[in-house]
């Protein structure tokens, strides 16, 4: 890891409950470091605004830590409480459809699966939380794609030219934001083979109090459980469960949308 990094890591973790604020001398002398350091740190934290400065004089600075921490904060609270809620009714499904449920998020260009239920089948799919994947592979990764903003989605497109599907075949760009364009349409992903063989998946999305759609709830199973009236079976109860989870978290939109066969 790029050693300015882990010495900037170092400095923030000084700050605490009990020393909320900090001057330049006693980081310094805290972390060891050279003094020119130290402040070459601090100045490009505080233009990130990881860093606040509170006072200044002559002699020393003070600093606190920024809003940009808020932030992160919020979002990595956000994901949590996200996981929270959802467990219950994801544990409900699973039992109800005995089908693989999953939660899905977007991080960092990826999909990131960031909770799991199992089915009781011998036959179990190849996921784990915390897996990451390509945003254009899977129903529940393709979702958060057909939900991203034009510009995002785009560069993530242009991205996916890059990489090869699952059955090592060239992607299709125009092909695949034709089908973005329908999921966000239809209001949910289905995909077959995907991610592992013989397997189909569907998802619908999860929508926060404001209407954003912050991850995925993904159903996935063999493919010969996925067909006919079991399907509609397995599409109806996804939706009704990612509906439920999205009022908990203050969605207060509808939780079907035009297109929908259901």
């Amino acid at each position: 890891m790029n050693q300015s990094v882990l010495k900037a890591l170092q400095l923030l973790n000084y700050f605490s409950t009990e020393t909320p604020e900090l001057t330049l001398k006693e980081l310094t002398q805290k972390s060891g470091m050279p003094k020119p350091t130290v402040y070459r740190l601090l100045t490009a934290m505080e233009h990130q605004h990881v860093l606040s400065k509170t006072k200044e004089n002559e002699h020393d600075s003070k600093y606190q830590l920024g809003l940009k921490l808020l932030e992160l904060g919020q979002l990595v609270s956000d994901q949590l409480e996200v996981r929270t809620i959802a467990l219950p009714d994801m544990e409900r499904l699973g039992t109800d459809i005995n089908e693989a449920v999953h939660l899905v998020i977007a991080d960092q260009g990826e999909a990131v699966y960031i909770e799991k239920v199992d089915s009781s089948r011998a036959l179990r799919l190849n996921t784990r939380i915390g897996k990451r994947s390509p945003l254009h592979l899977g129903s529940g990764p393709k979702m958060l794609l057909a939900n991203m903003a034009r510009e995002q989605q785009q560069d993530m497109v242009n991205k996916a030219e890059r990489f090869y599907a699952a059955d090592h075949q060239p992607i299709n760009k125009d092909r695949l934001l034709q089908e973005l364009g329908a999921i966000y349409k239809n209001g949910y992903a289905y995909s077959i083979g995907e991610q592992d063989p013989d397997t189909t998946g569907i998802s619908y999305p999860i929508h926060d109090y404001n209407n954003q759609v912050i991850a995925a709830l993904a159903v996935s199973g063999l493919s010969s459980h996925f067909d006919g009236e079991n399907l509609d079976v397995l599409k109806a109860k996804t939706r009704q469960t990612a509906g439920a989870i999205s009022r908990k978290l203050g969605y207060r939109g509808p939780t079907w949308q035009q297109g929908d066969d259901d």
